[in-house]
């Protein structure tokens, strides 16, 4: 007996506690369209989005109501008890965005400051030196600004359940951004050609990425797979030398810090040893967690874009491969490296799954470029469909073309730009952005493409609380919004306004025994939560007393059942098991049932008259005056106008139909069916245009298949037919009926068009309308086109011809009028050479007498 009746105490101590599951169903149908009236705690209230709380004592109203709508609840209401917590929201740190660079002044000549880019362990990681120094020749006396690529970069926010806020922020793609490059490669026996073609690459690819970035660090690391059976033989000579001039097997070794000093990259390729394995899938997935958690090991700086290309010609394994080996411990996301960079817990873990690796990823901003042969690359592409930010290569057989690939895949990263975010799942986030489109548009989107050195993308985040977590401490959440792969981000601190702080100890409305109610409950925000074994709107009832006066009335109290946890429909209150239903601020409103249940104002409507004003509301429903019917009383009882005019038999819609809310809805047959008002008009036949072609044909244009007249008319009966100038379809009648009529169009071997339209009229017959004159193209002359195009070739050419005459006589005329000009003004005679000297030579002496 007293275990019947402490489950008995408890149920109606539960029962009667003024607790409310807001989520039920039954509740919101009940209270119409306001949300608030159910809400009998002041935390429930607040978590209804738009709902105050009126916290006074002894308050007539409904405490949890909609300032805006109830608007003589919140007059009533002193303000100093009117809890509305508003969302708030302020900006904490905003620095503006930069692009980075060099500016003039400062001191440095090229370097990077600590602080900005990390602390290093070594000299070759804290300047920037070695092989890029000639890239800084021309930023001496100049120093680096740092980038800042989102603004703001942290804010404040409270909010409220249910009621989104949105949060603008901005993104612009700097400069000649640092990168990381780790480069993680499978060394096993069948990668040994890829080693070697990498280490000559290497000074290709320095120079490479030294044209993207002037501060660029490049680090190395292989890996082979667990040095287990069945991935790895371990018979002893197999694991001193798995294979000709192979090195002992190992899971993963870190051989090259992240340096900006990169001439030793090379050197440590072509000297790193290859080693063999048993199975086909590697172990890359144990380096690939240790080369992106052991930071500080690996070397990555902190506001850098950090890259990790993985390398290798086979497959995976991941999470559960390793049982095969007899390892089931799970991979612990931790770094166990130790001083010779050896990967230590590789036969004392399982590998990582593909959603560990997807977020150690993502939580240290790392993008990993999958760079494997042909026969990989449809598996790795759908790999990258699990780890965010991650991208997919061909490599060469001889990995000759690695250069080209990691810097198309680097292109690709840069230019893309897709926002995530860290909050839990209690906190929905959506993005929205127009992206790069002039229009500024804003559509839906978490990801833009196809940026540029200076393009700056406006975002706009939705943050929505979709529920309270269980856990008090989660109420508070820092979570951070950020580009994939970029280190920098907009911190959001989130307060989620779940409680009043009434309901707290401490608080002036917070009274425990309170004279309010019955000094057997706690006063908290106004109303009382009253303690065990009392119950009612002042805990003024005595469930034991209750229950020994006899009454078996305690089974539903003032509930219907056990399927609603809501007192009185949330429309009243329970005083001691009997529901005293709410008022309403107009009077001829009226609350009424044994549970609140009922009213007469919450019934259909018809163009904003309740029961169309043909009728009463009795609990929900219409109830119709004997002139109407329907759900909303718009529908008249009389079947009068259903009987076609003129009609004695008083069949309703010509037999063909059914009477609906005084309208004929005539049947179908098929694909047919009666029209008419009153379902009068018989379903016709289906007549298609090749039908009636023929007959269109030789009535209107004297064309077709029947050659004569009398031919044509015999066949041509089932129409009328009207010829008009132009067809316009859908006219109207005279019955002011809309018809419905169909367009046909035919054209004749001379590409003539012949257009009519058909219907049926008002009594069905089938009308046919013409058009008068078939629309011809226009004609074009072939051969006249072709005979004037060669004439014209004709002229122009005997055009040119003359020209030429023309021009070359006047040419050769000028010629000879100068000649005869020379000629003229010769100063010798011109059958005389005045240069010329004959071959012989006279001498005379001057002493000779002649004799």
């Amino acid at each position: 007996m007293f275990g019947s009746l402490g489950w008995v105490v408890m149920l109606l101590s539960a029962t009667f506690m003024v607790t409310v599951n807001s989520s039920q169903p039954s509740s919101e149908r009940l209270t119409g369209m306001n949300p608030c009236i159910s809400k009998q705690t002041c935390h429930e209230c607040i978590q209804t989005p738009h709902c105050a709380w009126c916290a006074a004592p002894n308050f007539k109203e409904n405490r949890c109501f909609l300032p805006n709508v109830n608007t003589r609840i919140y007059a009533l209401c002193p303000e100093e008890y009117n809890w509305n917590p508003d969302n708030f929201f302020s900006v904490k740190r905003n620095s503006e965005l930069t692009k980075g660079g060099y500016i003039a002044g400062g001191g440095s000549s090229g370097g990077y400051e600590s602080s900005e880019y990390g602390e290093y362990s070594n000299s070759s990681r804290s300047t920037y030196s070695g092989t890029h120094s000639s890239s800084s020749s021309g930023t001496a006396g100049a120093r680096r600004q740092p980038a800042v690529q989102i603004s703001p970069q942290e804010v404040t926010l409270k909010l409220r359940i249910n009621e989104a806020h949105r949060i603008s922020f901005k993104y612009l793609l700097a400069e000649d951004y640092p990168v990381d490059l780790y480069y993680l490669m499978d060394l096993s026996k069948s990668m040994e050609d890829d080693k070697t073609k990498l280490s000559d690459l290497a000074e290709l690819l320095v120079e490479s990425m030294s044209k993207i970035t002037s501060n660029f660090s490049l680090g190395f690391g292989s890996f082979v797979d667990k040095v287990v059976m069945p991935y790895v033989s371990t018979v002893p000579k197999a694991l001193l030398e798995p294979c000709p001039n192979c090195t002992a097997p190992y899971g993963y070794k870190h051989v090259m810090d992240l340096s900006t000093n990169t001439s030793q990259f090379a050197d440590l390729v072509r000297n790193a040893s290859v080693s063999g394995n048993l199975d086909a899938p590697e172990g890359g997935f144990d380096a690939i967690m240790q080369a992106i958690v052991c930071l500080n090991q690996i070397g990555w700086r902190h506001k850098t874009r950090r890259l990790l290309v993985f390398s290798t010609n086979a497959g995976f394994h991941y999470a559960g491969d390793g049982k095969l080996g007899g390892i089931v411990k799970p991979n612990d996301g931790s770094c166990h490296l130790d001083n010779n960079g050896f990967y230590t817990h590789s036969s004392k873990q399982d590998y990582p799954s593909i959603s560990q690796i997807n977020r150690i990823a993502n939580d240290n901003k790392i993008n990993i470029i999958w760079a494997v042969t042909e026969e990989q690359i449809s598996i790795y592409k759908r790999l990258t469909e699990h780890v965010q930010g991650s991208y997919a290569g061909k490599l060469s057989n001889d990995s000759s073309n690695i250069v080209d690939l990691i810097r198309e895949q680097y292109n690709a990263i840069s230019t893309s730009l897709q926002m995530q975010h860290t909050a839990s799942s209690a906190i929905k986030i959506r993005y929205f952005s127009s992206c790069l489109d002039p229009s500024d548009t804003l559509v839906e989107t978490s990801k833009c493409d196809g940026l540029k050195v200076g393009s700056k993308i406006t975002f706009i985040a939705e943050i929505e609380v979709n529920a309270c977590p269980a856990n008090r401490s989660e109420w508070k959440q820092r979570f951070n919004i950020s580009p994939v792969g970029v280190n920098e981000a907009l911190t959001v601190n989130l307060e989620m306004l779940c409680d009043c702080e009434c309901e707290h100890k401490g608080h002036p409305l917070y009274e425990e025994n309170s004279s309010n109610c019955s000094g057997t409950g706690t006063l908290k925000c106004g109303v009382c939560e009253c303690n065990d074994n009392f119950f009612g709107k002042n805990c003024e009832c005595n469930i034991q007393e209750y229950m020994n006066s006899g009454s078996d009335k305690y089974i539903n109290f003032c509930r219907p059942d056990n399927t609603t946890v809501v007192d009185c429909s949330g429309r009243g209150v329970c005083t001691c098991g009997t529901c005293d239903c709410n008022k309403r601020d107009n009077p001829d409103e009226v609350i009424e049932g044994t549970y609140c249940e009922c009213d007469n104002f919450n019934c259909a409507h018809e163009d904003n008259i309740l029961c169309s004003g043909h009728g009463k509301c009795v609990c929900g429903q219409c109830v119709c005056d004997s002139e109407w019917t329907g759900s909303s009383c718009n529908c008249p009882s009389s079947e009068s106008t259903c009987i076609a005019p003129g009609t004695t038999n008083g069949v309703l819609c010509s037999g063909h139909g059914d009477c609906i809310c005084g309208e004929c809805v005539c049947y179908e047959e098929g694909d047919k069916r009666y029209s008419g008002t009153h379902c009068e008009r018989p379903p016709r036949q289906d007549i298609s245009c090749e039908e009636l072609n023929s007959c269109v044909q030789c009535q209107v244009y004297r064309i077709g298949n029947y050659s004569d007249t009398k031919e044509c008319d015999s066949h041509c009966k089932k129409y009328t037919l009207k010829i008009v100038k132009t067809n316009d379809v859908n006219e109207t009648i005279d019955t002011n009926e809309t018809i419905n009529e169909q367009l046909c169009i035919f054209y004749d071997e001379d590409d003539c068009k012949y257009s009519y339209v058909f219907y049926p009229n008002g009594t069905n017959e089938l009308i046919v309308r013409a058009r008068e004159e078939p629309e011809c193209p226009i004609q074009i002359y072939l051969l006249g086109i072709v005979l004037g195009v060669i004439g014209a070739i004709v002229l122009i050419g005997l055009a040119l011809l003359l020209l030429w005459k023309l021009l070359t006589t006047i040419h050769d005329r000028r010629e000879f009028a100068r000649f005869e000009k020379e000629r003229m003004m010769a100063k010798w005679d011109t059958g005389e050479n005045p240069i010329y000297k004959q071959a012989t030579s006279t001498f005379k002496n001057p002493t000779y007498a002649g004799k």
